[in-house]
């Protein structure tokens, strides 16, 4: 494509919420369909998600190591660019609100559907509902969508963040919350797409 931007119609809804098919030519190879590969794959977005946020150094936080991660798998461009959710880790600014894991991929899945959907309207709507699942899948799993409640903690002052690195909850805790979310919608690339919605 000269623009450089997949285009694909969202998929029907699956349980209420919509799927995209694959959108670069390197998930369209027909070996890419195999388990092994799919497993494969998703093994190296969660490696390089460890890599990210488990840095002693702490460059990344939640949001910014799923952005980063999701962009990657979705072949989006400037895929390292983690500057639209820096402000999004610890439930946005620190301020306990929903999980920086989840903000960050709701602006991976937003860019990827804006990419695949050319209907503006279609596309908001599409977003909407993958990020939509996605948050009472991880509710399902963890009890609350909510920083504040996952960890059990503030962290909004320099005192209770610093406190909150020491415990090594995140090391734990908000790891398995961030491989959670992206094993999700990695998965979700593989789901097939089967012309439009109505």
């Amino acid at each position: 494509m000269s623009s450089g931007r997949c285009r694909r119609p969202e998929g029907p809804a699956v349980s209420g919420r919509r799927t995209l098919a694959p959108c670069c030519s390197r998930h369209d190879d027909p070996a890419m369909g195999t388990a092994a590969v799919r497993r494969q794959r998703e093994a190296s977005s969660i490696a390089h998600a460890r890599r990210l946020f488990l840095d002693d150094e702490h460059a990344n936080g939640c949001a910014e190591s799923a952005l980063v991660v999701l962009k990657e798998a979705f072949g989006l461009p400037d895929a390292a660019d983690s500057s639209a959710a820096i402000a999004l880790n610890g439930g946005v600014a620190y301020s306990g609100g929903i999980c920086g894991a989840i903000s960050g991929s709701a602006i991976a899945v937003g860019q990827l559907v804006a990419a695949r959907v050319a209907d503006h309207a279609t596309a908001k709507r599409t977003a909407r509902e993958i990020v939509a699942g996605l948050m009472d899948e991880f509710e399902a799993e963890f009890g609350s969508v909510d920083c504040r409640a996952l960890l059990g903690r503030d962290i909004r002052t320099p005192e209770a963040h610093a406190a909150f690195i020491r415990s090594g909850i995140w090391r734990t805790a908000c790891m398995a919350q961030l491989e959670f979310v992206i094993r999700r919608l990695s998965r979700s690339l593989d789901e097939p797409t089967v012309g439009s919605a109505g």
